[in-house]
C-alpha cells in the first residue's frame, strides 16, 4: 500500500494534546524554574479558586501553559509568610505546542522532559495522547451513523455524540479516568478561525493511573504509538454491519463474535497504518501570532473603511495612548525575549539554528539534539 500510496507514510501521527503534572512537595516558582525551565517573569501572578489552588501562573498571561499553587498565607502567631507545599503544571492543547518550542531549546525530547519531572516526584494528573489523521482517513458522518445504527463495539458502556454535520461531530466513549474522543479537526479549528492540516482526530484522554501506566509502559518498553494504538483497537471497534447484542452477550469474548463481522475499511486501515505513524511535535510560537491572525481577518478591513472616511489620525492617536493591562504587557514581553528558556547560551554554544526550523520534529529521532551534544 505503501508504494502504491507513498503518502499514506504521512496520513497519521501522533502528539501529545494535554498534559497535567502534580508535585506535591513544590512551589509553582520552583516547578517553572527548576522543571519546566521558564523565566518565571513570563508569568503573570494572579489569585484563583480552580482546583483547590488559590495562586496561578500564567505564561504571558494566557491559560495555554500556566502553574498554580497556593498564596502564602500569615502566621497569626509570628506575623511570618507561610507557604503551603503543592503545585501542578498545566498544558492545555495549545500549551503543549508552545512548550515545544521551550523543549526544542532546551535540546529535551518528551521522554526526556517526563524523566526529568519524575526526578521531582512529579505525578501525572491527565495525559491526552492524539491520533491525528491528516489524509482523511475517517469520515465523521460515517462514524456518527455507524454509532447510530449500532455497527460498533465499545468496551465501555458509556459513550455520547455531540454537534452536527456543519460546526463538526465528536463522540465521546468511557468516562474518567479513561476516554476516547473522535472528533473533526479542522471544523473544530474553523470554528476557532484558525487553520489545521488535520481532518479529524482521535484521542486518548487518560487520568490519573491510566495517564501513569501508559508513561510507565513507554519508559519501560519505548513503544508509544504501538502501545497508544493497541489500547485503541482493545476499547473500540466499528464494523460494517449491526451488532447482534444478545449474541455478543453470549460469548463473553470479543474475538469469536466482533472479529468474525465485516470491520468498517477506514477504521481498520487507521488501526493497521497507525502501527507505523511517527511521534511528532510541532513547536509554535507565542500566541501573539493568533492576535494577529485575528486582527488580519476580522479588524484590518475596519480599519480600511476609516482610512478611507478621513478617520486614520484618531486611531493612531488612540494607539499612542492606549494603556496596556498586565497580561498585555507580559504578552509584549514574552514575544520580544528571544528565547523562553534559560538555556540559551548553552544552546548558542551549541550551534543551533532556530530560523530553520521545521514544522514538524519526529520525536524517535530527534537529530537537534546529536548536534547540540548537550549533556542529558
Amino acid at each position: 500500500m505503501y508504494t502504491a500510496f507513498p503518502d499514506l507514510k504521512n496520513a497519521l501521527d501522533l502528539q501529545f494534546d494535554w498534559v497535567t503534572i502534580t508535585f506535591s512537595d513544590m512551589t509553582g516558582e520552583q516547578v517553572i524554574n527548576d522543571v519546566m525551565r521558564l523565566k518565571s517573569e513570563l508569568f503573570l501572578e494572579r489569585s484563583t479558586t480552580q482546583n483547590f489552588y488559590t495562586r496561578e501562573f500564567a505564561f504571558a498571561g494566557e491559560k495555554n501553559i500556566y502553574v498554580q499553587d497556593f498564596e502564602p498565607t500569615k502566621d497569626v502567631d509570628t506575623n511570618q509568610d507561610v507557604q503551603k507545599i503543592g503545585a501542578t503544571m498545566y498544558l492545555t492543547g495549545q500549551g503543549t505546542r508552545l512548550f515545544e518550542k521551550a523543549l526544542l531549546e532546551q535540546g529535551l525530547t518528551w521522554k526526556k522532559f517526563f524523566v526529568q519531572a519524575k526526578r521531582f516526584k512529579g505525578t501525572f494528573s491527565r495525559l491526552d495522547i492524539a491520533l491525528n489523521d491528516n489524509w482523511g482517513l475517517l469520515d465523521m458522518d460515517e462514524i456518527i451513523e455507524a454509532i447510530q445504527k449500532n455497527r460498533f463495539w465499545s468496551k465501555s458502556r458509556s459513550f455520547a455524540i455531540h454537534g452536527n454535520n456543519q460546526d463538526g461531530w465528536t463522540a465521546n466513549f468511557g468516562k474518567s479516568p479513561f476516554v476516547i474522543r473522535i472528533y473533526d479537526k479542522q471544523k473544530e479549528q474553523e470554528q476557532k478561525g484558525l487553520e489545521t492540516s488535520i481532518k479529524n482526530r482521535v484521542e486518548l484522554e487518560l487520568h490519573a493511573d491510566r495517564a501513569e501506566q501508559v508513561i510507565s509502559e513507554w519508559f519501560e518498553n519505548d513503544n508509544l504509538v504501538e502501545h497508544s494504538v493497541s489500547i485503541l483497537y482493545t476499547y473500540l471497534w466499528f464494523v460494517d454491519e449491526p451488532i447482534d447484542e444478545e449474541e455478543l452477550k453470549s460469548t463473553h469474548v470479543r474475538e469469536r463474535y466482533i472479529d468474525a463481522l465485516k470491520p468498517m475499511p477506514a477504521w481498520s486501515l487507521l488501526t493497521s497504518l497507525g502501527q507505523s505513524m511517527k511521534f511528532v511535535r510541532e513547536p509554535k510560537k507565542q500566541s501573539v501570532d493568533s492576535i494577529l491572525s485575528w486582527i488580519m481577518k476580522y479588524v484590518v478591513p475596519s480599519l480600511e473603511v476609516l482610512k478611507k472616511t478621513g478617520h486614520w489620525h484618531e486611531v493612531i492617536e488612540a494607539m499612542d495612548k492606549a494603556n496596556l493591562s498586565p497580561e498585555q504587557e507580559k504578552l509584549v514581553k514574552a514575544n520580544l525575549v528571544n528565547a523562553i528558556t534559560n538555556s540559551k547560551a548553552n544552546l548558542e554554544h551549541g550551534n543551533l539554528n532556530f530560523d530553520k526550523q521545521q514544522r514538524k520534529y519526529v520525536e524517535e529521532t530527534a537529530e537537534f539534539e546529536k548536534k547540540a551534544n548537550l549533556p542529558f
